[in-house]
């Protein structure tokens, strides 16, 4: 028992460790493609998604679905 729940421990880790990398590649295509957004804007923390969205909504006057188009697109 302890064995699987450091191995599912071990892959929730390595996961969000590739989550954030992943969004730390999506971060800078961002900010090449938006010049004005700042890394507060694109602060992304576990549960936050809906704030980061709302301060890019103010930021590029873009709706939630036009974001995430875009940033499905990078």
């Amino acid at each position: 028992m302890l064995r699987e729940n450091s191995f599912t421990y071990k892959n929730t880790k390595m996961n969000t460790t590739a989550v954030k990398g992943n969004w730390n590649e999506q971060k800078g295509r961002l900010k090449q493609k938006f010049a004005m957004l700042t890394d507060n804007d694109l602060m992304f923390a576990e549960g936050k998604k809906e704030e980061m969205y709302g301060r890019l909504q103010v930021k590029l006057g873009k709706s939630k679905e036009e974001l995430q188009k875009i940033i499905a697109e990078l």
